[in-house]
């Protein structure tokens, strides 16, 4: 099966969220075709959860885990660390105070 490569689905995802006026935005922008993507989720009262794609073995699905959740200094640290060490590292910065971030919706695993 064919894998989007990271701009088409940063590209795709960042739609799908201003088509619902949700705001995001690159704050870090990885390799074009091969870039893991982190979505850091600010619900802009001081907190913030980071999500990462991993990947099930038993199942082969790819579904998006929480890599860090509380203060937004702390997964912003967490981030800094990812960052550190994975130069082809994407990051998408959406702010919701609903907390909405839609990658639990249909097409956003692939």
């Amino acid at each position: 099966m064919t894998r989007l490569t990271a701009d088409v689905w940063v590209s795709a995802y960042l739609t799908r969220l201003r088509l619902v006026d949700i705001p995001a935005f690159i704050t870090k922008k990885g390799d074009a075709t091969a870039g893991a993507v982190l979505v850091k989720l600010n619900t802009l009262d001081g907190r913030a959860t980071a999500y990462q794609r991993s990947f099930d073995l038993m199942t082969g699905d790819r579904t998006w885990v929480v890599l860090s959740d509380g203060t937004e200094g702390d997964v912003d640290a967490a981030l800094t660390r990812q960052k550190s060490f994975d130069p082809d590292l994407w990051v998408i910065e959406v702010e919701d105070r609903a907390g909405r971030h839609l990658l639990d919706e249909p097409g956003l695993s692939d």
